[in-house]
């Protein structure tokens, strides 16, 4: 797939984390805001980047929802090719801290 269709792609699913967070009764504003300026591929880029975990992730982690986190998004397979290996592993490790792995779930904390 093209790397534009699969930043769109991935950009529907940052849509989607938005919508499902909605519905758990949490408005991550900060992040919609984020999505909406800058677009969902660049948004996870940044978050991915941040010294210690967003307050969203914080809030889904609470809600035990981290399967709809930035983090759990970027390491789908489909989007492999548009993360780096490190930036993939920063996810990993961040999900980990907090009892989560992709395959595995969430251990409720």
């Amino acid at each position: 797939m093209d790397k534009k269709l699969l930043e769109n792609k991935f950009h529907n699913d940052m849509v989607y984390i938005y919508e499902a967070a909605k519905k758990l009764k949490y408005n991550p504003s900060y992040f919609w805001r984020m999505v909406c300026e800058k677009g969902g591929y660049q948004t996870a880029k940044q978050l991915i980047h941040t010294e210690t975990p967003s307050e969203g992730f914080t809030t889904l982690w609470e809600l035990g929802r981290l399967d709809i986190s930035v983090e759990a998004a970027v390491l789908k397979p489909e989007y492999d090719v548009l993360f780096t290996k490190d930036e993939k592993q920063i996810c990993i490790d961040r999900l980990a801290a907090f009892g989560y792995t992709p395959d595995g779930g969430q251990a409720n904390g």
